[in-house]
């Protein structure tokens, strides 16, 4: 920042060509506080840009050459202005700076709070739906890692093609949602929401397919294509698809560049660097689940433990939702939850189902119960009452003290107990302050797949739990997954489930994977065959 540190010298020693008088005004102003003007100003730039200021790669006038000549804000762009030269070449910064740019730009977020997936949706959904709706724009996407659906998001930033951006910008800053805007220019608009930074680019319609690859990420993907567009001699920078000639070819869309590579498009999701290019290659591309693919959700809570809302209130909404089965699964009596469900409540808790079933009769509802898996293995309901329930769900919430090798004990006998169904949120994480458990995930996918017992993909916000990594380990291991939302309040259903298919995205998981995008029928055949097992 501007400080104390910056302005004191100049005061105590100051150079040759500063008159007396302005000297006086100078110091006037500091001893007056100035130096807080500065700093005030500098936190409400755009944030990479504040980041990159504090850490002592530029001062403030290079940071506005940056800004006034090439239009930087944000360390995507930083990135591509160096990759391309333009910061070197254009910038009218010297060597050294643009070397203290390099240096700082990797690190430049390392100190910086990530936002939960879950708040970041909450902020941006709305202003998708807003921005497709605006006249003139075209479609509107979330950028970087949170397109692409990581458990924490660095920042928010939509992409919104329109020819007329003056009147777009217009429009987002007259939503009730932009509290306080931080910086507009042509093509670009920054504001906070609920105390984030929210970002919006409005390109040109024949070059927001470029763009939305470009700051969709991750950066070894784009690198690997790259590598492609070199292969074919082609050159792929942050503007587009270059010609030989180095004529940028236009670019509406991603699929318009893939498709100049002979490649399909990638899913978001699972653009990592690692195998799916290769894989676009050789035609091996999974066929990812979609939002489209669910037809019921087999987790999600009431007022009978701790959720908000009736289970009438879950059916109705789910029903709107298309879905054709639901299973109403409250706590039981160990839970941590502020409300548990006694074996006296499950009876009148099931003559209440049975109503809504004659009252709602174009939706299965199936009677269950989220069973906790106590420190011994046992569940803390005895089997007699288990029993009577369409299906059972297992959770290990407690740690109880124990480590690897006791909570595998733990989670193994309740995978062979005939009468549990699914394995709910298998690490138990809390995102973003809690790891999950340090468990053989190999044994555990194994044995599920063994016993034909479901493994959870949990949409929570809180637990996002199985990751991508853990879905696709639990796949590979041939174990049959369900997601779930996991919901405690109506409203929240939808979203919480689409959490739950993006994390199965970038899992590599396709539909034949999940039981609920299976019929009714198949999922009580699967009940059916582990309670006879």
């Amino acid at each position: 920042m501007e400080s104390e540190s910056d302005i004191e010298p100049l005061i105590a020693e100051p150079p040759d060509d500063v008159d007396g008088d302005t000297l006086k005004r100078l110091r006037h102003i500091y001893e007056a506080g100035g130096w807080v003007l500065v700093e005030s100003s500098v936190a409400d730039l755009p944030a990479d840009l504040r980041w990159l200021y504090e850490s002592g790669a530029v001062t403030l006038e290079e940071l506005a050459r940056l800004h006034e000549k090439l239009g930087i804000t944000s360390s995507p762009d930083l990135a591509a202005g160096l990759a391309d030269g333009s910061i070197h070449e254009h910038s009218g910064l010297p060597a050294t700076a643009v070397q203290k740019i390099e240096t700082a730009l990797p690190t430049l977020r390392a100190s910086v709070p990530r936002i939960p997936l879950g708040r970041a949706v909450a902020i941006a959904e709305p202003l998708l739906r807003r921005l497709r709706a605006f006249p003139g724009v075209r479609w509107a996407e979330p950028l970087g890692s949170l397109r692409r659906g990581h458990d924490t998001v660095g920042d928010i930033e939509l992409l919104a093609p329109t020819a007329d951006a003056r009147e777009a910008t217009d429009q987002a800053l007259s939503l009730p949602e932009s509290a306080r805007c931080l910086h507009r220019s042509a093509r670009r608009l920054y504001f906070v929401v609920d105390r984030v930074q929210v970002g919006i680019r409005f390109p040109e319609p024949d070059t927001a397919g470029a763009a939305l690859l470009y700051l969709t990420g991750s950066r070894e993907h784009f690198a690997a294509l790259q590598n492609e567009a070199a292969a074919a001699g082609l050159r792929l920078t942050a503007r587009g698809l270059h010609d030989r000639d180095g004529a940028l070819r236009a670019a509406a869309t991603e699929e318009d560049i893939y498709a100049a590579l002979n490649l399909p498009l990638i899913p978001a999701e699972i653009r990592n660097g690692d195998e799916e290019v290769q894989a676009a290659r050789r035609g091996e591309l999974p066929a990812l689940i979609t939002r489209s693919h669910i037809r019921g959700d087999l987790h999600m809570h009431s007022v009978w433990s701790d959720g908000r809302d009736t289970i009438e209130a879950m059916v109705v909404t789910c029903r709107a939702l298309g879905y054709e089965y639901i299973a109403i699964t409250d706590h039981s009596p160990s839970s941590a939850a502020s409300r548990n469900l006694t074996a006296s409540d499950a009876e009148r808790q099931a003559d209440e189902i049975a109503e809504l079933r004659e009252r709602y009769p174009e939706i299965a509802i199936l009677h269950g119960r989220e069973a906790d898996i106590l420190p011994d293995g046992r569940l803390d309901f005895p089997d007699r009452v288990l029993e009577r329930f369409d299906i059972v769900l297992a959770s290990l919430h407690e740690r109880a003290g124990h480590g690897r090798e006791q909570l595998m004990k733990r989670y193994v006998a309740a995978i062979r107990h005939p009468l549990v169904a699914m394995i709910t949120h298998p690490t138990n994480r809390l995102v973003p302050s809690r790891a999950g458990y340090d468990l053989d995930y190999e044994e555990l996918f194994a044995l599920a797949a063994e016993t034909g017992t479901l493994v959870e993909i949990d949409g929570a916000p809180g637990h996002l739990d199985l990751d991508g990594v853990l879905a696709r380990r639990a796949v590979a291991a041939g174990a049959t997954l369900a997601v779930s939302s996991d919901c405690h309040r109506a409203e929240m259903l939808d979203r919480q489930m689409t959490l739950g298919v993006l994390l199965a995205r970038r899992g590599w998981v396709e539909p034949q994977h999940v039981i609920n995008t299976r019929p009714l029928e198949d999922v009580r055949v699967q009940l059916a065959r582990k309670r006879n097992s």
